[in-house]
């Protein structure tokens, strides 16, 4: 294993080379792969092991998140509500979405206006569905 992509997991007071943290997409393989991870202490199945199979296999593929990102850990009920809590403000503060899978499609030309509109209408009654209908008419 290469000490440049080593994965470490977090330990407090310590920085890691690597922190293996954030959006993971896995090819049908990974399901049988999993049943080879080991539970933690915890009864937790660590997403790091799992990542440091496919990159023994020479098969992990990394993109390094830059500035403009922030990682949020919801793994217990408080971390949740924090991280809820921290979208509600952003949100609020910057009257934009985050992460709205519309407005990703919309923009990246994956569906137009009116199917925009179509799903904006969907949730007409929400805030949801508002920003979806102001986006669709360009507001």
């Amino acid at each position: 294993m290469s000490e440049q992509y080593r994965l470490k997991k977090n330990q407090r007071g310590r920085a890691p080379i690597w922190l293996s943290r954030g959006l993971y997409f896995y090819d049908d393989r990974v399901v049988e792969m999993a049943k080879d991870v080991r539970s933690s202490a915890r009864g937790e199945l660590k997403i790091t092991e799992l990542n440091r199979m496919y990159m023994e296999l020479g098969e992990l593929y990394v993109e390094k998140m830059g500035r403009g990102y922030a990682w949020l850990d919801t793994g217990t009920h408080d971390s949740l509500v924090e991280a809820s809590e921290f979208v509600r403000v952003m949100q609020k503060r910057t009257g934009t979405l985050i992460a709205c899978l519309e407005e990703i499609a919309f923009h990246q030309g994956f569906i137009d206006r009116a199917q925009l509109m179509q799903r904006g209408k969907l949730f007409e009654k929400t805030a949801y569905g508002q920003a979806l209908l102001a986006l669709a008419e360009g507001n």
